[in-house]
């Protein structure tokens, strides 16, 4: 826009004509209607783009409110250590004979009258109002309301190895989305840089064409080349908008905030592999978890067992009956009850093998965790290697490339070569040029990689 505003201003006009103040116009609105796109853009690091898709989206945002559940159920598991009351508010009427009898007893209006037998076999309607206040206290549970909150404690545990896990996994996406957008980035400027040769080396052989030192065939293979890179230009930047709207979308921003990632500077990466193990280890989110399934287990044999045990309780009861609420009288009652598991059809039995069984398999998916650790670890830091490697030569590729091709076009230059030869360079040099760049972006990935396997992010 700003190249056609300037197309016309350089052409002078009198404003004082109706053309004139139409094109005058014409230029105010263009400028008023052109986007701010540099005002827009939002330049974003590597760490932040990692942090904002822990904290800013949406499944951020669950995972906090699944801490918050396993925290209301630790909450729950603890009421098992207090007392139970109950108030209940009941009013009644009927003719049946047991109701009646005892409503009179608890309002204690029972008459010597009320022993004829033809008042027991059909007494009058009687209603009853009855306000009662019940109270339960365990003295003695077998351990399961501790066990309760145990298990509880070791759910929120777990539920926190897994909110950790997958923000990590969130983390990781947005690496990628970011990375993705760094490649897209190179590939756009390389592929104008493609076309810029191309314009040139098409200038070069149309000179050399119109001083008859080559046919119309160079020409024309230059120009096919020419449109190739153009279509690739295209796609280039195409795929780069698709890009920032997904890292957009990673990271829980609007999809139309224009995002521009700095590349982050490269680190030193510990290249002590059995170190690296012993760290994954201490702070790797699926380790915790799988501990905090173990326990999880053997906290459900301890209470198979506790099945097994007897259980103590305190009970109290204060009610008032009468035929009004006015009217009511008062009566109480405590007591105690211990209950001894007996038989239940082999039932407890079953349960506590099935715990056992289920306790030695946690145990087996710990051990396999901590292998599965092990391998991403060791994997993850091969894979920097390789991806470093690969760095070094790539940068060393792309300089041969670049020096060939320049090579060639003074050849071409003075009829040593030809124009099969300096496109056949161009391809090279953009073929290295986005080699270079994959392994340049490779090593941050492959870095935020062994990050994740090692807990850090």
């Amino acid at each position: 826009m700003a190249r056609f505003a300037l197309l016309f201003i350089s052409r002078p006009f009198d404003v004082r004509s109706s053309s004139g103040w139409r094109v005058a116009l014409a230029l105010l609105c263009a400028f008023a209607l052109t986007p701010r796109t540099t005002a827009a853009q939002t330049t974003l690091t590597l760490d932040d783009a990692m942090s904002r898709a822990r904290a800013d989206t949406a499944e951020a945002r669950a995972l906090a409110s699944s801490i918050a559940e396993a925290d209301a159920r630790i909450r729950q598991a603890r009421a098992g250590f207090w007392p139970r009351i109950d108030l209940s508010e009941v009013v009644q009427r009927g003719n049946q004979p047991v109701y009646v009898f005892g409503s009179l007893l608890s309002q204690r209006r029972f008459s010597e009258a009320n022993f004829a037998i033809a008042a027991l076999n059909r007494p009058e309607p009687l209603t009853n109002t009855r306000t009662a206040l019940a109270v339960e206290q365990p003295v003695f549970d077998a351990g399961l309301a501790r066990l309760a909150v145990r298990s509880a404690g070791l759910q929120r545990d777990a539920a926190t190895a897994e909110r950790d896990r997958t923000a990590q996994d969130l983390a990781f996406r947005a690496a990628e989305a970011f990375v993705r957008v760094l490649q897209l980035d190179a590939a756009v400027r390389a592929t104008d840089a493609a076309v810029t040769a191309a314009q040139s080396d098409l200038e070069r052989a149309r000179a050399r064409r119109d001083a008859g030192l080559v046919t119309e065939a160079d020409v024309l293979a230059i120009d096919v080349h020419l449109a190739d890179m153009r279509q690739r230009q295209i796609a280039a930047s195409g795929e780069l908008a698709v890009s920032r709207i997904q890292l957009a979308d990673a990271i829980g921003v609007p999809l139309n905030t224009g995002l521009v990632p700095e590349r982050p500077a490269p680190r030193p990466v510990g290249a002590d592999a059995d170190a690296l193990v012993r760290e994954a280890m201490k702070t790797a989110p699926q380790r915790r978890q799988a501990a905090a399934g173990e326990a999880l287990a053997d906290i459900a044999r301890r209470t198979a067992r506790a099945a097994l045990l007897p259980t103590v309780g305190l009970q109290a009861g204060w009610e008032f009956n009468g035929a009004t609420v006015g009217s009511q009288e008062s009566s109480w009652i405590v007591g105690a009850e211990v209950r001894l598991n007996l038989f239940r059809g082999f039932a407890d039995a079953a349960r506590l093998v099935e715990a056992r069984h289920a306790q030695a398999r946690a145990a087996a998916e710990r051990e396999r965790v901590d292998r599965t650790i092990e391998v991403n670890v060791r994997a993850a830091l091969a894979r920097v290697t390789a991806a470093r490697a690969r760095e070094d030569a790539g940068r060393a590729a792309l300089a041969q490339a670049r020096e060939s091709q320049r090579i060639i076009r003074d050849r071409y230059e003075g009829g040593l070569a030809t124009a099969t030869d300096m496109l056949r360079a161009a391809e090279a040099t953009l073929d290295a040029e986005s080699r270079a760049t994959a392994a340049e972006t490779d090593v941050i990935l492959q870095t935020v990689a062994l990050d994740r396997a090692l807990g850090r992010l």
